[in-house]
């Protein structure tokens, strides 16, 4: 590639907001771009025809018939706007020629959405919504709980774990941690100690194979009675059904997700009419100490702008490697 020649970039899967985002970086850095707001799929995938690098969302699956249509079209690398990469097989696009990249964004926006879960659990913030807007204005039966009383285990302390704990020593929690690489002045403990010792455990571990259902139904068993989990990592670090076990049981005290185990297809989607069958969420939602949000903790002005604007510098980057190859 002549150094001339402007990069160029096929971006799917964009919201009006993030076209705009778009077309004002892309001028920036000097990319030609090209957008859509179609998720990438084997159906789109040509329109990536004379671009080597695209950059697609993470909210919807992309198959492998959809990567080896963006092989045929020539294109050599994906960045994908998320810090996870459960939605595309990196694997199996590598075995295509096809280099995966993620991307970083402010870990601040997972964090404060994180202690607004925990506030929320441990306040009982739905069950006193919900009492108001019927105009029930009792206090409830249970009085809530500060975080400066309480233990917070924080699982995995990268750049949003970290943050986390950052947040949680302004409260002055008592904080525990675990990661298999410490990364912070935290104390770090063995998982099974911190599940015993914390009445929040919250998770910001990457999901990969050894973290696919990372509390499980032993796991959950060790952790306090009344204990809460709060899940803003990823929908599979948790066995759900475990989770509904133990929350109808009353051995946990509550949880708060902004991620599920099989939210794909749900979440993101315009559902009122339409009933979600055979999956835990309904069952999830009807316990009134269960906060359910649609996936949206990253959602903030400042995280989407740091997104694309990775998002098209991991694609220079890319080509400034290989312009020579």
């Amino acid at each position: 590639m002549l150094k001339s020649e402007p990069v160029g970039i096929t971006a799917y899967g964009c919201g009006e907001d993030e076209a705009a985002l778009f077309r004002e970086r892309a001028a920036s850095f000097g990319v030609a771009l090209s957008l859509t707001a179609a998720p990438l799929s084997e159906a789109n995938a040509d329109l990536a025809a004379g671009n080597r690098c695209v950059s697609i969302g993470h909210k919807t699956r992309v198959t492998g018939a959809a990567l080896r249509a963006l092989a045929r079209a020539g294109v050599a690398y994906v960045s994908t706007r998320s810090i996870g990469y459960n939605h595309i097989s990196v694997q199996y696009a590598r075995s295509l020629g096809i280099e995966v990249g993620n991307t970083a964004y402010s870990p601040d926006s997972v964090a404060d959405y994180t202690l607004m879960l925990m506030l929320m659990a441990v306040r009982h913030a739905k069950s006193t919504v919900l009492r108001a807007e019927v105009h029930d204005y009792r206090l409830h039966e249970t009085r809530g709980r500060e975080l400066r009383d309480l233990t917070v285990g924080v699982v995995g302390t990268g750049r949003i774990g970290a943050a986390v704990i950052d947040r949680l020593r302004g409260f002055g929690s008592r904080v525990l941690a675990h990661d298999n690489t410490p990364k912070t002045d935290a104390e770090y403990v063995p998982l099974d100690d911190l599940l015993r010792r914390s009445d929040i455990v919250t998770l910001h571990t990457p999901l990969n194979a050894g973290t696919h259902h990372l509390l499980d139904r032993e796991r959950l068993s060790r952790m306090r009675r009344g204990a809460y989990v709060v899940n803003t990592g990823r929908g599979a670090l948790v066995d759900t059904e475990a989770l509904l076990s133990a929350l109808e049981n009353g051995r946990l005290g509550g949880a708060a997700l902004d991620v599920l185990e099989g939210e794909e297809g749900v979440f993101y989607t315009d559902r009122r009419g339409t009933p979600v069958d055979g999956k835990p969420l309904p069952r999830l939602q009807q316990l009134p100490n269960v906060i359910i949000s649609p996936h949206t903790a990253y959602y903030t002005d400042h995280a989407l702008s740091d997104t694309v604007a990775n998002s098209i510098a991991n694609c220079v980057r890319f080509e400034e490697r290989n312009q020579h190859g």
